[in-house]
């Protein structure tokens, strides 16, 4: 089963995480990457991301992360995390 569904959209990337993909996890995520504690993404990519903003509607967490980010950098950068099993 695919936990996670990545879109790319011309100034952002959506990504959908089914709910094996704990919420907590995506949160802590997100502010390791605000942080800068995040070594999951590249300085490159790191710098395109604009904001991050976290919903949650009915157990599917979703993170849209606006920035000029391809589907490839997000696919990467999740495949390192280490809060993010896939």
């Amino acid at each position: 089963m695919k936990k996670i569904n990545i879109v790319s959209f011309k100034d952002s990337v959506k990504i959908k995480f089914n709910g094996s993909v704990k919420k907590k996890n995506v949160v802590e995520m997100v502010e390791r990457c605000q942080n800068g504690q995040c070594k999951c993404m590249s300085e490159e990519s790191k710098k395109k991301i604009e904001n991050l903003e976290i919903s949650d509607e009915k157990g599917r967490v979703e993170l849209i992360i606006s920035g000029k980010l391809n589907k490839q950098e997000i696919e990467d950068a999740l495949s390192r995390s280490p809060l993010i099993e896939q």
